[in-house]
């Protein structure tokens, strides 16, 4: 049984539809793309190698950080600049194809989900056609079909010009992923919500789920860690999915609670 997501009363308007609600399930999975299921963000690539580069994607992150900035506005900033570059749509599209790759431990992940009903739904503030056609190449097109996205579109002109189209344009974070966490909570017996991310665009989604992973790797921002450090949000850190996994099962197991989970601290 599933019913279709309603967004709670104050909440912002969706510009799309959400797929409905898995009513029926005792765990729902729901991930963060970019930098999370994947090795590396991918619109923090384009906009590194194909916009106005790192360090002033860097600067703009600080600045969502420090609540100067929306996410929504200086994310449609860094896409602007790869379009103001020349790259057309189908250009990054086959740019990101060949550039991004899984987390090494997500597949084991993925099959242990499927094996044990649990939906795997991708939550993202990228654009969808985009992650699709990532998802297919790297687990091929059959299987990524049963991965449900929810994520912003994108617009592309005849001239192969384009712009990212918010799924929350009133939001500040253009994508408000705790309206993906919320309708869960409204149900008469919900079930329990993993949350993966690892950046700013994660925020929003951060308070509201049961177990909140939060990706940390050497060398990079780890942003969204930096701001449930800051927020004091229980959160378990995690290195790869296959890490994340031993606490996942030990929850759907029987054997953790969640507050058991949330008091690791590090998978």
């Amino acid at each position: 049984m599933s019913k279709a997501a309603e967004p709670g009363p104050e909440a912002p308007l969706s510009s799309m539809p959400y797929p409905p609600l898995h009513t029926d399930k005792k765990f729902v999975v729901l991930s963060d793309w970019d930098g999370t299921i994947t090795n590396r963000d991918s619109n923090d690539f384009m906009t590194d190698t194909l916009g106005y580069g790192a360090e002033k994607r860097r600067q703009g992150n600080l600045e969502i950080l420090a609540g100067r900035e929306t996410f929504r506005d200086e994310f449609r900033r860094m896409l602007q600049s790869v379009v103001a570059n020349g790259h057309t749509f189908e250009e990054c599209k086959e740019v990101l194809k060949q550039n991004i790759s899984l987390d090494s431990g997500f597949e084991e992940f993925y099959n242990f989900c499927k094996a044990n009903d649990i939906p795997v739904v991708i939550i993202s503030s990228g654009m969808a056609p985009l992650i699709r056609a990532v998802l297919s190449k790297l687990i091929g097109e059959e299987e990524s079909k049963n991965i449900e996205i929810v994520a912003n579109d994108a617009v592309v002109q005849p001239d192969g010009k384009w712009e990212i189209t918010y799924r929350h344009p009133s939001s500040g974070f253009g994508h408000d992923k705790s309206q993906a966490i919320l309708p869960y909570r409204a149900l008469p017996s919900p079930p329990t919500i993993f949350f993966f991310g690892d950046g700013v665009s994660d925020m929003s989604a951060a308070r509201h789920a049961d177990v909140l992973f939060v990706k940390k790797k050497p060398g990079a921002d780890n942003d969204l860690h930096a701001y449930c450090v800051r927020e004091g949000i229980p959160h378990v850190l995690f290195e790869d999915f296959g890490r994340a996994l031993g606490v996942v099962r030990q929850v759907v197991d029987g054997r953790l609670s969640v507050q058991e989970a949330l008091a690791l601290g590090t998978a």
